[in-house]
C-alpha cells in the first residue's frame, strides 16, 4: 500500500551471521549503515553549523528495529503512565489539596495531555522518526529549543541543577530503583534485608528486559501493563463496594470525607501544589510518540493508542481518584508517612486496610512494585533513544548514536544503567527520602516543557503544512482536537508553569527559602540559559513555516486504498468489536 521510498536504515539490520557465543557478541557491533552517517555529521559539525536537513534525514533513517506490534504499542499506551505517581505520588497530592484538588488537577492535566496526545500523534504516524520530541521541536520550531529540551551535558546527573527530557528519563530509573527498594520494605517491617539486595535484583532485571532490545521492552511492557490495568479495574469495582458499605469495617461511607474534613485543604495553593504531582503521574504517555519509530505498522498501530487515552484517563484516574477521594480523608496521617517514596503511603492500600481486609493491602503492595518496575523499564527505552536521537542530530556527543546490530542503542542503554546505581542511595535512610523527593521534583515538570513542545510543534507544522500548498485530507491521522486543541494544551502548560512559580516561592505552609523553589521550579532557568547558549554559539535562526522540511522521513501512503482496507476489515469484526 505503501508508496514510500525504501531506506536502508527502514529495514531491520542484518541477521548476525554466526551462532552461539559467537553471534551474540557480533550482534553489539556497530550497524554497518552508520559509518556514513557519522562522517556527515563530523563534517557537519566542522563547519560549525546545524544542518537542519541532515538532522531530519538521520532521526528519520535511524536504523533501530522495527518490531513493535500493535499489542505492544497498545499495552505503553495504556499502562505507560500507570506507575508510582497514581499509586503513590496522589496520597501526597490528597493531603495537600484535598479530594477536590485532586480531581480537578488531575482531570486538568488529562484533558491537556488528551490534546498533546492527539497533536503527537499526528506528527508521528507522518514522521515515524527516532527521538520524535527532540526530532519535531528542531524541525518544526528552532534547533536551539530542541537542544533545551531533550539534552542539558555540562554536568554530572548528581548537580541538581541540570534537567531535560533524556535527563528525566535518566533521573527516573534510579528513582524507581529507590521506590521498589522502599515498597519491599512493606513486607519486611524490621529491615532484615539490606536495601542493596533488592537494589541490585530490581536494576539487574530491568537492565537484562533493555538488553533485549525493543520486543524485549515491548513484551514486559505488555506484561506490566496488563497486571497495572486489572489491578486498577479491580480497586475500582472494590472501591465502589466499600463505599457504600460492602466491606468488613467502616460502614457505609459514601461523601462523607468531602464534608468532614472537606473537598480542599490549603485553598487555591493547595490546589497550585498538586499540579506537578499529577504531571509526574501522567509522564510516560508521550511514550507511545518515541516506540512510533520502532512500530512495525505505525500507521495502523499509532492511531488505535492514541485513541485510548480519553479512556484511560476516565478510567484509570479519574475515577480511580474519585474513589480515593472519598475512600480516604487527607488528614489520614499514613499519607505522609516517610514521605512521598513509601507504599505504605499509598492511598490505595491505605483505603483497603481502613475497611479491615487483611490480604489485599498486600496484593496492591505487589501491583505497586510491579508499577515501579514497569516505569523503570521504560526510563531505560526513553532515555537511551532520545540519547540516540540527539546524537543523530548532531546535538549530543556521536557516541550515543551507536546502534549495534541487533537495533539497541548501547550507548544509551549503558549510560542509563550506570546512572541507575545511583538507586543505592535507599540503603542510607537518611539520604533515601530526600534523594527520591530531589529526584521526583526533576522528573515532574520536565513533562511540561515535553508536552508545550509538542503542541506549539504541532501548531507549526500546522502552518508549514498549510502555506506549502498541503491539505488536511493528505493526513494520514488528525488530531481529533486540531489545532484549537493544541492551542489550549501549549497555554495551559504556560498557565500551569506560572502557578508553580508561585507555589515554589511561597510554599504551603511555610516560608519563601531557596530548598523549596528550586525542589519545584529549577527547570525553568536551566532550559533558559541552555536554550540561548545553544542558540548564541550556533546562531540558529527560527524555523519559518515557508522553509520547513515537510519531505524527509515523511511517510507517503495510499490513503483511499489504506481506508479501503481498513474498512473492509472493520466489517468483518463480530458486533461486540464495532461497538
Amino acid at each position: 500500500m505503501s508508496t514510500e521510498k525504501a531506506s536502508p536504515y527502514s529495514e531491520d539490520p542484518p541477521a548476525v551471521e554466526r551462532g552461539g557465543f559467537g553471534g551474540f557478541v557480533d550482534s553489539f557491533r556497530q550497524h554497518p549503515h552508520q559509518a556514513r552517517t557519522q562522517r556527515e555529521q563530523k563534517a557537519a559539525a566542522a563547519g560549525g553549523h546545524v544542518d537542519l536537513e541532515l538532522a531530519a534525514h538521520n532521526v528519520a533513517d535511524s536504523p533501530l528495529s522495527r518490531k513493535l506490534k500493535g499489542r505492544h504499542l497498545q499495552m505503553i499506551a495504556i499502562g505507560g503512565s500507570i506507575g508510582t505517581g497514581l499509586f503513590i505520588g496522589s496520597g501526597k497530592a490528597l493531603s495537600s489539596g484535598g479530594p477536590a484538588s485532586l480531581l480537578i488537577c488531575f482531570t486538568l492535566i488529562g484533558l491537556m495531555l488528551y490534546s498533546t496526545v492527539h497533536a503527537l500523534g499526528e506528527l508521528a504516524v507522518i514522521f515515524p522518526v527516532a527521538g520524535s520530541f527532540a526530532a519535531y521541536s528542531t524541525r518544526f520550531i528552532d534547533p536551539a529549543w530542541g537542544f533545551a529540551m531533550d539534552c542539558t551535558w555540562n554536568a554530572e546527573l548528581t548537580n541538581e541543577t541540570r534537567h531535560s527530557y533524556a535527563m528525566q528519563w535518566l533521573v527516573v530509573f534510579p528513582l524507581e530503583i529507590v521506590a521498589a527498594a522502599i515498597t519491599v520494605q512493606y513486607w519486611d517491617k524490621d529491615h532484615s534485608i539490606s536495601p542493596a539486595v533488592w537494589v541490585t535484583i530490581f536494576w539487574l532485571l530491568i537492565v537484562i528486559i533493555n538488553l533485549f532490545g525493543v520486543k524485549g521492552y515491548g513484551e514486559a511492557e505488555f506484561v506490566f501493563s496488563l497486571v497495572k490495568v486489572i489491578a486498577v479495574i479491580g480497586f475500582i469495582i472494590l472501591g465502589i463496594i466499600l463505599n457504600v458499605g460492602g466491606g468488613p469495617e467502616g460502614g457505609y461511607i459514601g461523601g462523607r470525607y468531602w464534608h468532614t474534613p472537606g473537598a480542599f485543604n490549603n485553598g487555591f495553593k493547595g490546589l497550585c501544589g498538586v499540579f506537578v504531582t499529577a504531571a509526574f503521574s501522567f509522564a510516560g504517555t508521550e511514550l507511545v510518540g518515541l516506540a512510533a519509530a520502532e512500530t512495525a505498522n505505525p500507521r495502523k498501530s499509532l492511531p488505535t493508542a492514541i485513541k485510548q487515552v480519553f479512556w484511560r484517563i476516565t478510567l484509570f484516574y479519574i475515577v480511580s481518584l474519585t474513589l480515593v477521594g472519598l475512600l480516604v480523608p487527607y488528614t489520614e496521617e499514613r499519607l505522609l508517612q516517610e514521605g512521598s517514596s513509601n507504599a505504605a503511603a499509598s492511598p490505595f492500600v491505605i483505603a483497603i486496610q481502613n475497611a479491615g481486609i487483611d490480604v489485599l493491602p498486600s496484593v496492591m503492595n505487589a501491583v505497586i512494585m510491579i508499577a515501579v518496575l514497569s516505569v523503570g523499564n521504560s526510563s531505560i527505552y526513553g532515555s537511551s533513544r532520545t540519547l540516540a536521537a540527539l546524537a543523530e542530530q548532531g546535538q549530543a556527543p556521536r557516541i550515543f548514536a551507536y546502534i549495534d546490530r541487533s537495533g539497541r542503542p548501547m550507548a544509551g542503554i549503558a549510560l542509563s544503567s550506570v546512572l541507575g546505581l545511583l538507586g543505592y542511595f535507599s540503603v542510607n535512610p537518611d539520604v533515601q527520602g530526600p534523594a527520591f523527593d530531589w529526584m521526583l521534583a526533576l522528573s515532574g515538570l520536565s513533562s511540561i516543557f515535553t508536552w508545550g513542545s509538542i503542541c506549539f510543534a504541532h501548531v507549526r507544522f500546522r502552518r508549514g503544512w498549510a502555506l506549502q500548498g498541503h491539505t488536511l485530507d493528505e493526513l494520514a491521522f488528525r488530531s481529533q482536537p486540531g489545532v484549537v486543541g493544541s492551542w489550549i494544551g501549549f497555554i495551559f502548560n504556560v498557565l500551569v508553569l506560572i502557578a508553580q512559580f508561585w507555589t515554589a516561592m511561597w510554599p504551603i505552609g511555610g516560608k519563601p527559602n531557596a530548598e523549596s523553589f528550586f525542589m519545584a521550579y529549577l527547570a525553568v532557568p536551566v532550559v533558559i540559559v541552555f536554550y540561548l547558549s545553544y542558540k548564541i554559539y550556533y546562531k540558529t535562526p527560527f524555523v519559518r513555516s515557508k522553509d520547513m522540511d515537510l519531505h524527509t522521513g515523511r511517510r507517503e501512503l495510499n490513503l483511499d486504498a489504506l481506508l479501503a482496507e481498513e474498512r473492509a476489515e472493520q466489517a468483518t469484526w463480530p458486533r461486540w468489536k464495532k461497538m
